[in-house]
């Protein structure tokens, strides 16, 4: 008696190659999440809108979870948005989108937005006045701490961090933001600044200096910035 064909018998003559631009295909499909194609989706209406919908990532990815309605941030580990420069709020999304500025969280949100809407809340964000949650600590700054930011900092962040066109605001940011920013950019964990300005900074200061400027410039009153930034 004939036995039945095996499944070799009925596989076709390029079985191999189909198989693996199958697996490519998969692969491609789940490794590459951000999104670029414009979206349909109602809650992509306006900056606003998606900052506080989260657009197609929904609730738990709106950016006024954390960094509130008015893009004060959460006065911890939120920084403030309201009044940061469109260009510098999109660059960091496209960063987090891409991996470059490693967080978890951010990278999700920021890979639900399309590059269109990328550049809506960015803008949102940017022509809102700028305003921040008053500093939980009221640790004593070092008398040589305004110097050390003069030195180390003011040429790209301006005086009293209000921000050039070199760096952002820094002004009303939480201490502890900031004090993990610099801490990050010291390792190198963070390293999206383009020629690592950042890193040879941060890399010249002790622990107790960047807990100082986080502290500093956490109680310097948000502002504008100057209008030649």
């Amino acid at each position: 008696m004939r036995q039945p064909p095996s499944l070799q018998e009925h596989r076709p003559a390029n079985f191999g190659g189909l198989w693996l631009a199958l697996c490519a295909t998969v692969f491609m499909t789940t490794a590459c999440t951000d999104r670029k194609t414009p979206s349909d989706d109602r809650w992509s209406g306006s900056g606003e809108l998606i900052a506080m919908s989260g657009g197609e990532g929904g609730a738990r990815y709106a950016c006024a979870t954390c960094h509130g309605v008015r893009g004060e941030g959460n006065g911890y580990d939120a920084p403030r948005l309201a009044g940061l420069p469109a260009g510098y709020l999109q660059k960091q999304m496209e960063d987090y989108a891409t991996g470059l500025r490693p967080h978890e969280v951010m990278r999700d949100v920021a890979r639900f937005l399309d590059s269109h809407e990328r550049v809506r809340v960015a803008n949102h964000y940017a022509a809102l006045p700028p305003q921040a949650v008053s500093p939980a600590t009221d640790e004593t700054i070092a008398a040589a701490t305004p110097g050390l930011y003069a030195r180390a900092c003011q040429q790209c962040h301006g005086v009293d961090g209000v921000g050039t066109v070199n760096g952002p605001p820094l002004n009303a940011q939480p201490a502890f933001y900031l004090t993990q920013q610099l801490q990050d950019w010291q390792v190198s964990k963070r390293r999206n600044d383009g020629n690592h300005v950042m890193l040879k900074v941060a890399q010249q200061l002790d622990a107790a200096q960047i807990r100082q400027l986080g502290l500093y410039l956490a109680r310097i009153p948000p502002r504008p910035a100057s209008p030649d930034r």
